[in-house]
């Protein structure tokens, strides 16, 4: 408990105490100013566009792209990104806000209406948007909640979870409800509010049912600004090299679109609708409904996971670029602060939008000065500009927009390259993308999430397996299905299982256990059992003689043994009692009783897990089970290239025990069948008699005959 460790706590949570001390002023400040002010024009024209996303008015976007700037500047560890409103965001809020307060709650009678919903119905339209901006600013409030709490519990790690092709198919979904949404304003036709399932349908088949009721001044207005900012778009990433700065196209056109729609007095002269009212200057702060809170727990989780997860993506971006690094969970906590400060001003939800951000980094920001700049400018048009900004037509805000989803739509064309690469990334993509649409984002980001875990487990459960054999003159085992050269030890089976094993998957492994071997051990041992039942009723009634070596049957004696095979498989009562008859029988020769028994060409069988990293308590008991199934058919089983840390879980589960030693596991497959060699070079010699005569022929000298000493636990074939 150091000063030294105190002031590495401090600037653990406070980064402005890390960097700015070492702010180079002469060779970054100039940078950070010119980005400032590119980006401020920008979050400004964003803030209006995106507020109508939201569903509130729009000169609540300007305070959402203020205020979230102001603490992440002293909390945020990214450099580089630009905070404030993003579009896929904005959606998921107003989605929320649109369903607890839908036009139909504010419905009034006579004729003291501040509004209409285009279908002839009065409705209170302040009474309204000051609900829905109360329910906007306590949604922001509570994600700001969670975040705090992912932070501080060390969960960063949880946007993991969301894969690339989820969040593409995601965000490609999400630019589409987001083009739906504002194709109305930018047509300046009013429909219902609709939220749910299959919402984007019936907004979109409700659109254009009342097209014929289209804005002409609203529909050319909102075409000619989509037409030229995706124009000027291309043209600054076309020659960005050349263009010291980006063209600042949407604040260009906000302000010729307002010009003219001032000298023109669109509103009165064509009807166009226009944003009318920005507030000056600030609300005072308010607290959130706490009572709303119930309500709408479900959506600010997914919200505070996808605002998370868009910001640490776009932010390790420009890390990676730019060679310094982010904390994902100090992240959680600054944008968890930032959305608790700014809900209490009447904000909605912030993270960072990717095209604002690229504005801050290629205009050369170099720190958060340029966000703290760029928040500057954004107040200058909270306390000064906002009355400017009134005669602008609102189809303006929609196809600024509706033109900076480019890039989120652009994401359709990875699908090929995905299905060329990996199909079930591609089906993640594609899932998460349609049941984004069909469900609605919060639905469907659930969806994905779950469609992409559960292909992982079937990947787990289902996972690639093959016999195994040598490349000749080495000691390297490959898959015998894909190498030509590769054999397979004689007598001995390999199995490599390439995932770890637990309740999921082990009948896979069983079944691919069966077709390595070709047999089933417990169908063999049973037919083995039902054979020896057989032959020990004809040695009882003379029919068969039993000796040292085998059985065989009684010259001139009619061996009835030989029937069909007709009675049902029984697996019980099969126990035969060993002490009443003691027969030696060789399974893999013709036998004097009729009873198919499949053949066992193998006597060892090795198991390669070198992709096994762990085994859950069912695994252990069905592999011990596997071990003792192969063992009373006279096949050893061994185990290979496993991994350290499954001695220490064998040995957990009482794995281990007088039948089952660790001398059967070996470091490689290939000490394994070496020490299968040995054994069985050794089986084959032990004979001491049989070598004494071969000496004897050899030398033609008599030698002395000496009896083997056995050890006192091996059985003499009799016994055995």
């Amino acid at each position: 408990c150091s000063r030294k460790r105190a002031f590495q706590i401090a600037k653990s949570f406070l980064p402005i105490l890390e960097w700015l001390p070492n702010y180079r002023v002469k060779e970054w400040l100039v940078s950070d100013i010119i980005s400032g002010l590119s980006t401020g024009l920008v979050a400004t024209l964003q803030g209006l566009a995106y507020a109508l996303l939201v569903a509130v008015p729009v000169g609540y976007g300007l305070y959402s792209a203020f205020f979230p700037i102001l603490t992440y500047f002293f909390l945020g560890t990214s450099r580089h990104i630009s905070v404030g409103p993003f579009p896929v965001v904005s959606l998921m809020v107003g989605s929320v806000v649109l369903s607890m307060a839908p036009d139909e709650n504010f419905l009034i009678e006579g004729s003291n209406a501040t509004g209409t919903n285009g279908t002839g119905t009065l409705i209170d339209t302040e009474s309204r948007d000051a609900q829905r901006v109360l329910i906007a600013s306590t949604l922001t409030f509570l994600v700001g909640i969670l975040q705090v709490i992912f932070g501080v519990l060390q969960i960063g790690f949880i946007v993991r979870y969301l894969a690339d092709p989820l969040v593409g198919g995601f965000t490609t979904a999400a630019a589409f409800q987001v083009l739906v949404s504002q194709l109305k304003i930018v047509l300046n036709v009013s429909t219902k509010n609709y939220n749910g399932v299959l919402s984007i349908i019936y907004t979109l088949v409700e659109t254009f049912e009342r097209i014929g009721t289209t804005n002409i001044a609203d529909l050319i207005a909102g075409l000619l600004t989509i037409f030229v900012c995706m124009v000027v778009k291309e043209i600054n990433d076309r020659f960005k090299h050349k263009i010291p700065i980006p063209i600042p196209i949407e604040v260009i056109v906000t302000i010729v679109a307002t010009g003219i729609s001032y000298a023109a007095d669109l509103e009165k002269n064509y009807n166009a609708g226009i944003v009318k009212s920005i507030p000056r200057g600030f609300l005072p702060p308010e607290p959130p409904n706490i009572s709303l809170f119930s309500q709408m727990i479900a959506a600010s989780f997914s919200i505070a996971i996808v605002a998370y997860a868009i910001a640490v993506s776009v932010g390790k971006v420009y890390a990676t670029k730019y060679d310094y690094a982010i904390d994902g969970n100090q992240e959680f906590i600054a944008f968890g602060l930032s959305n608790i400060f700014s809900g209490a001003f009447s904000c909605f939800v912030a993270t960072t939008a990717l095209s604002r951000t690229a504005v801050q980094e290629s205009t050369g920001g170099k720190t958060q000065v340029a966000g703290i700049i760029s928040a500057g400018i954004v107040l200058i048009s909270i306390v000064a500009l906002g009355k400017l900004l009134e005669p602008l037509q609102k189809s303006v805000l929609a196809a600024v927009v509706i033109a900076n989803l480019k890039g989120m739509f652009m994401q359709v064309f990875d699908v090929p390259r995905l299905w060329r690469q990996n199909k079930v990334d591609a089906m993640i993509w594609v899932f998460t993308c349609i049941a984004s649409i069909i469900l609605g984002l919060d639905l469907g980001l659930l969806a994905g999430l779950l469609f992409g875990l559960l292909t992982v487990v079937l990947r787990v459960q289902f996972p690639s397996w093959g016999g195994f054999g040598n490349i000749p003159g080495t000691d390297i085992y490959k898959k015998v299905k894909d190498y030509k050269n590769v054999i397979e030890p004689e007598g001995v089976k390999i199995l490599k299982f390439s995932s770890p094993i637990f309740y999921a998957n082990i009948d896979g492994l069983k079944s691919s256990l069966k077709s390595t071997v070709g047999f089933d051990a417990v169908k063999v041992y049973n037919k083995r059992l039902k054979a020896l039942r057989k032959i020990q009723k004809l040695i009882k009634k003379g029919k068969l003689k039993a000796t040292k070596n085998g059985i065989i049957s009684e010259p001139g004696i009619n061996n009835e043994a030989f029937e069909t095979d007709e009675e049902p498989e029984d697996n019980q009562d099969l126990e035969v009692p060993t002490k009443e008859v003691e027969i030696q029988v060789d399974w893999n020769s013709e036998l004097p009783v009729k009873v198919n028994i499949p053949k066992v060409p193998i006597h060892s069988l090795i198991l390669d897990f070198g992709a096994v990293t762990f085994l859950d308590i069912v695994a252990v008991r069905s592999i011990k089970t596997i071990i003792k199934e192969f063992e009373r058919i006279d096949v050893r089983v061994y185990f290979a290239s496993y991994q350290d840390n499954l001695i220490s879980q064998l040995e957990r589960s009482a794995f281990f025990d007088d039948t089952v030693r660790k001398d059967i596991f070996f470091l490689t497959v290939h000490d394994a069948v070496l020490y299968i060699r040995n054994q069985m070079t050794y089986s084959d010699n032990q004979d001491p008699i049989f070598e004494k005569i071969s000496l004897m022929q050899e030398s033609k000298e008599p030698i002395e005959f000496t009896e083997a000493s056995r050890p006192d636990d091996e059985l003499d074939v009799q016994e055995e």
